[in-house]
């Protein structure tokens, strides 16, 4: 990104899903369009303004998915949820998540969630500095899993 260029955040829209499958094509190293077109409309119905892009230099460098939901695992107070966070390998360490996040962070509070969760996996040190250093700390719900 351009040392003069700023990060714009708005929502996300259905014209976007096609940058947001290259940006993932660039972190997993898959093609996945159809994986990308349901989930993203699954979150455009549930909470379009909790699924956010980044621009910058004009284009989309980042994307942000999530909800406020209540009554999973026991909770139920309104809880903010970010299920998703792409940023174009090209802009990471250049502000995108951070102002994905402060983003979200603004429209959970404004829905009534007092808590935001994520889950990170513990191979996933870079990502788990990250929300890391935007003040979140591990949590006492712990994973399970089983393979079928």
């Amino acid at each position: 990104m351009s040392s003069n260029s700023e990060i714009r955040i708005r929502q996300l829209d259905t014209v976007d899903i096609g940058d947001v499958v290259t940006i993932d094509e660039k972190i997993t190293q898959h093609y996945r369009p159809g994986v990308w077109e349901a989930r993203i409309g699954y979150y455009m119905r549930r909470d379009p303004d909790a699924a956010l892009v980044a621009i910058g230099d004009g284009v989309v460098v980042g994307f942000m998915l999530g909800e406020v939901r209540a009554g999973e695992f026991g909770l139920e107070e309104p809880t903010g949820w970010i299920e998703v966070l792409g940023v174009d390998p090209d802009y990471q360490g250049g502000g995108v998540g951070r102002a994905l996040a402060e983003a979200m962070l603004r429209h959970f509070r404004n829905q009534g969630a007092k808590t935001v969760r994520t889950l990170v996996d513990e191979t996933m040190d870079d990502i788990a500095g990250f929300f890391g250093s935007l003040g979140f700390e591990p949590s006492t719900l712990r994973p399970f899993a089983m393979t079928l």
